[in-house]
């Protein structure tokens, strides 16, 4: 006897199969149709369900609700159907019950597709809902698929509802959820292999981020954001479609094909060349979706949270008779941080009356004041930077030093950039960092993008010198060799011309370079010459990206005992002591930023281990005795 699912899955995969040139497009459209096909068909399996029990199945008081993906509409070729059996403990008895969903449930495992079923009363949704987390994420968004419509929907309100009501004390339990999952799954944009699903900007995120909007604590984000998720879920259906199952992981076997079907594959190419550059331009995509969708869930979330801290009433009976506020509304209150730039409840906004569009050097400013005082910047002041005249080749003394200021903000400096990054503003400042934004690294020691890894490399770079005495390489001395003394501090052209280095050492990893640090030598001195940075810092900082892998390999490929080593590397540096000084501490910053994945560690000769450590300042030792 047939049944209204045969060959669901089947059908499913037939509804999203590529065009006839291999590429899947109108991804959206598909999704609607997948999910139209199961829920007509799960309707038509009730009612051959109900002809095939012995009993009758009343209309009221029994229903079979869709909860997750196909709730949602965002069902995948091959995702698993989760449905509810709700009833409301009078309908029928317990075998019936039983008979029923068994009637339901064996044709759907008998199609193919993976199910995820369960029976529940209207209370027992709830509170199951009270207590799980996940499955409250979950029934948010629910669907009546067959039966009593009117009992899921009141099932449904109800729990949106107790959403509401609880959401402010479970605000941190979410929030919490979120950086367990980022412990165990690492971020999307910096994994060669991601859980596009669990990993940070994933499509959990995305779930997460309607639940903060639906419990009225935030509005979420529109826009970019929608279009983000919509295309990762095309990513996430060409995963099905590649691997043939439900899953959420992008390996390795899969990323030509699902680069291929999403549009990537360029024909002109031969046919190895063309894998290996579709699934560069695969990572760079899904780096640029990840950082857009994690960054909407963080903007979300501080909303979310400044409304359960920051949030008073605007107006009160106490207000009547507040001699200062003389019976009227208080005006928020602002700190001036900058010319334009204030603070307003532990967000960096534009001062009133500013208009970020008649002013190019704003962006700066803002990002400055984030920067040095751990601050976020206001989404709406987000937007409205993004609509300041910059002018790459525009730059003043002011300019230029707000921009080293920022580079030299420290650990703040990654989460500011990351905001600015969100509405373009560095590639505006520096068109050259177009090329390497959001892409991944050829290396696979590193295990973030190209941009991300410099901006790790320049928040680790600070005014202390090391110190590396004759003495210490004579006597083979490497006890200091992971902490060695410091010598002063960097004067202020030095260190500008540090941070520079930092912010540009990979900025030549473009496609098919094969030297990316004389590459980098020649776009950093371009950029540098026309921010009009003084010769001598241009001079400086050049030399650091063009030498910045040398220290490393002559700690790792040369002998320190050879005389003629360490006075090869001093004439690297022309044999001055600073510039040692300040490639050590680039040597030592890029190390320690390759990035380990979650659940990784850089060990052996990758990364800042002790081993390297060791190697790298005895080197830097051999180099100083040189010098004298």
């Amino acid at each position: 006897m047939t049944a209204a699912v045969d060959d669901l899955k089947g059908r499913m995969l037939a509804l999203s199969a590529p065009d006839e040139d291999g590429v899947y497009r109108d991804g959206t459209a598909k999704r609607k149709a997948r999910t139209a096909l199961a829920s007509d068909a799960l309707a038509a399996l009730w009612n051959e369900a109900c002809a095939a029990v012995p009993f009758d199945v009343p209309t009221e008081g029994i229903g079979l609700a869709a909860v997750g993906s196909l709730a949602r509409g965002q069902l995948g070729p091959v995702s698993d159907l989760d449905l509810v059996l709700i009833h409301d403990g009078k309908a029928l008895g317990r075998t019936q019950l039983n008979a029923f969903a068994n009637r339901l449930w064996y044709p759907l495992w008998d199609s193919g597709l993976d199910l995820d079923h369960s029976v529940r009363t209207h209370d027992e949704c709830t509170s199951v809902t009270d207590a799980d987390l996940p499955a409250a994420m979950g029934w948010l968004d629910v669907r009546p698929v067959a039966g009593d419509a009117d009992l899921i929907t009141r099932t449904s309100v109800t729990i949106l509802e107790r959403w509401r009501k609880a959401a402010r004390k479970r605000l941190p339990e979410l929030l919490d959820s979120a950086k367990q999952r980022l412990d165990r799954f690492g971020r999307m944009p910096y994994v060669n292999q991601p859980d596009i699903k669990e990993s940070r900007g994933g499509l959990r995120d995305t779930v997460l981020t309607s639940a903060l909007s639906a419990s009225w604590l935030a509005d979420r984000p529109h826009g970019r954001y929608d279009a983000a998720v919509e295309r990762l879920l095309d990513v996430r259906d060409c995963i099905h479609l590649a691997a043939r199952k439900d899953t959420n992981l992008l390996l390795a076997p899969y990323q030509a094909p699902v680069a291929a079907m999403l549009g990537l594959a360029d024909p002109t190419l031969p046919e190895d060349a063309r894998a290996a550059a579709s699934i560069d331009d695969l990572q760079t995509l899904l780096a640029r979706l990840g950082r857009a969708i994690a960054f909407s869930l963080d903007a979300t979330a501080a909303r979310a949270e400044h409304t359960l801290v920051h949030e008073r009433p605007r107006f009160s009976f106490f207000q009547i008779m507040h001699p200062r506020a003389g019976g009227r509304r208080e005006a928020p209150t602002f700190e001036l941080l900058a010319p334009g730039v204030a603070v307003h409840e532990q967000e960096v906004v534009l001062a009133p009356g500013v208009d970020a569009s008649a002013d190019g050097d704003l962006p700066l400013r803002v990002a400055v004041a984030a920067a040095e005082h751990g601050l976020s910047i206001n989404t709406s002041t987000l937007a409205n930077l993004a609509t300041s005249p910059i002018s790459y080749t525009n730059w003043d003394d002011a300019s230029r030093v707000a921009f080293v200021r920022l580079l030299a903000s420290g650990a703040h400096l990654l989460d500011t950039w990351e905001e600015l990054d969100f509405v373009g503003i560095p590639n505006r400042w520096m068109p050259e960092w177009a090329a390497i934004r959001n892409r991944p690294s050829a290396s696979a020691a590193h295990r973030y993008t190209i941009d991300r890894h410099m901006i790790a490399v320049t928040s680790q770079l600070g005014r202390e010198r090391p110190y590396f005495g004759a003495s210490f390489a004579s006597r083979g001395d490497v006890s200091g060799a992971l902490a060695p003394r410091t010598s002063g501090r960097y004067d202020d052209e030095h260190y500008a011309a540090l941070v520079l280095a930092g912010i540009l050492h990979d900025i030549g990893k473009r496609p098919r370079v094969t030297d990316h640090a004389k590459e980098g030598e020649r776009h950093a001195r371009a950029v540098l010459e026309r921010m009009g940075f003084d010769a001598r810092i241009v001079g400086m900082a050049t030399l650091l990206v063009r030498e910045h892998l040398t220290l490393s390999a002559f700690a790792t490929s040369r002998n320190p005992n050879d005389p003629g080593v360490g006075d090869e590397l001093a004439s690297r540096v022309e044999r001055d002591p600073l510039l040692l000084d300040m490639l050590f501490d680039l040597t030592k910053a890029d190390m320690c930023s390759l990035g380990a994945t979650s659940g990784e560690h850089i060990s052996g000769q990758l990364g800042w281990s002790a081993w390297s450590a060791q190697v790298v300042t005895t080197m830097a030792a051999t180099a100083r005795a040189a010098i004298g």
